[in-house]
């Protein structure tokens, strides 16, 4: 089997993350936050290293980080927590429904939204001439999951600070594939999964946030603190996590965030290569269209005359052992901007352990299906 699926979940985990998975599951299974005696404070010191690690992989010293199950949660809780009816958000065509969705059951109670229709790398020219009075958030994907394409992320930040708006970026397919340093950059808050690139098993995702003061939560329910109280506390993390939190998936994550600060400029140099040899290879097949440039990130979309991208999957699957991914990639708006809502496309998506030699087992099943 060829694995080119890692957009949607890292196939490939280290053992040091199988491990900690064992070690959890052995010795770490009690509820942190929750309890007096030593197994709890042991996990809930598993925790906040956790917490620590992910903070500094990620420059974001300045920031709080809010555990959810999945980066979906993240940009729900940082949208539905944020917005409020007469509020006005601007966000790119390039967004996955994690975000359109929410924004969608806002605009039924009065929230106004903003879809530039232009490329990813534009947007930060397009922004300052769509701001309006009460734009209050600003919200663009970091790296497309269809295209690969990268939002210069620093220069909409650079403008929503000038304009005092809130910005959240969608880290799900930038984080364990480039060096992010949210203290430079200066969003307001970022979304990421810890299944894909950070190596995670499934289960755990995360918000960081600068300022909690003005996010409301979405989940209601035990925190483990002032359980006297019937109002849901929000001056601390714990008001944001109500009831157990995902012990085991966020200590399988401490060990895929330990492992790539131990092996990333080795995992980045190899990837920016595979990623630039698998589009000039793929652009050298005239028969393919190609929605992603050489300066992707690890993504690559592309289709095969009118061909149906599930089809075309499918084969690739049942012929060759390929596994790839095809359709709208929950991100419609971009297939609309590429001609594609009818047909879909075809993504191949790479992580680190992929080869050269497997890429060139694509292209060859490929030229063999044209032929």
């Amino acid at each position: 089997m060829i694995y080119f699926d890692n957009a949607a979940t890292s196939f490939y985990k280290p053992k040091e993350v199988k491990n900690s998975v064992i070690n959890a599951m052995d010795r770490l299974t009690a509820n942190p936050g929750r309890s007096g005696h030593n197994l709890s404070q042991n996990v809930a010191v598993e925790v906040f290293e956790t917490r620590e690690n992910i903070k500094d992989f990620l420059g974001a010293k300045d920031y709080e980080l809010i555990f959810t199950k999945n980066c979906t949660e993240a940009l729900n809780l940082a949208i539905l927590g944020t917005l409020k009816k007469g509020d006005n958000v601007i966000i790119t065509c390039y967004e996955h429904n994690s975000v359109l969705r929410p924004l969608e059951y806002l605009k039924s109670v009065g929230v106004e939204v903003t879809i530039l229709d232009c490329d990813l790398k534009d947007f930060h020219c397009n922004l300052l001439h769509n701001i309006k009075d009460n734009t209050k958030l600003v919200i663009t994907t970091m790296v497309s999951n269809v295209t690969g394409d990268i939002c210069d992320v620093e220069r909409v930040a650079k403008t929503c600070k000038q304009h005092k708006i809130k910005y959240l970026i969608d880290g799900a397919q930038a984080c364990g594939h480039m060096v992010i340093d949210l203290n430079n950059i200066g969003a307001d808050m970022f979304a990421f999964a810890g299944h894909k690139g950070l190596l995670s098993i499934t289960g755990v995702g995360g918000l960081l946030i600068k300022d909690l003061e003005n996010l409301k939560p979405i989940n209601y329910g035990g925190t483990g603190t002032d359980s006297i109280n019937l109002t849901q506390p929000t001056e601390s993390l714990e008001g944001f996590e109500s009831g157990t939190i995902p012990t085991i998936p966020i200590i399988s994550l401490n060990a895929g965030v330990k492992f790539l600060k131990k092996n990333f400029e080795k995992i980045i140099e190899k990837e920016q290569k595979l990623s630039k040899y698998l589009v000039k290879s793929l652009k050298n097949l005239k028969f393919l269209t190609v929605y992603s440039t050489e300066e992707t990130k690890n993504v690559v979309s592309f289709n095969v005359g009118k061909i149906d991208s599930m089809l075309l999957a499918n084969i690739l699957n049942e012929q060759f052992g390929i596994c790839v991914r095809s359709g709208l990639h929950c991100a419609p708006l971009v297939h609309k901007k590429l001609n594609t809502t009818e047909q879909g496309a075809v993504r191949i998506s790479i992580d680190f352990y992929n080869t050269f030699e497997e890429i060139d087992c694509l292209v060859n099943a490929l030229k063999k299906l044209s032929s």
